[in-house]
């Protein structure tokens, strides 16, 4: 059974920092690219981070560029994001994602709220 599970996600102030993670099980993790999306209520869901299978290709959006840094422990079979100067427009749910060809999964997201 495919999971995907993140943590680590909760209510920080302006400035402040947060760390992502996301448990992954019953795929060949080490095999699939990984991506952090985020979707505040309103908006349609955005990449954020996204890592190659074996972790040498690393890519952000402006938005967050600088401020995130995605990460995977491909022993550990865990996915993170550290973020870093939280902003309140990065209030959102963060998804982790796997993709492989066609295949593709999604955790059920947490929730991260910026806010003095």
């Amino acid at each position: 059974q495919v999971q995907l599970v993140e943590s680590g996600g909760g209510l920080v102030q302006p400035g402040g920092s947060l760390r992502l993670s996301c448990a992954a099980s019953g795929f060949a993790f080490s095999k699939y690219a990984m991506n952090w999306y985020r979707q505040a209520p309103g908006k349609e869901r955005e990449l954020v981070a996204a890592i190659s299978s074996v972790g040498g290709i690393r890519d952000y959006p402006d938005s967050v560029k600088g401020r995130f840094t995605i990460s995977r422990d491909n022993v550990k079979k865990t996915l993170y994001l550290q973020m870093n100067s939280l902003k309140p427009e990065d209030t959102a749910v963060y998804y982790c994602n796997a993709i492989r060809s066609q295949n593709t999964f999604w955790g059920q997201g947490t929730q991260v709220t910026v806010s003095s």
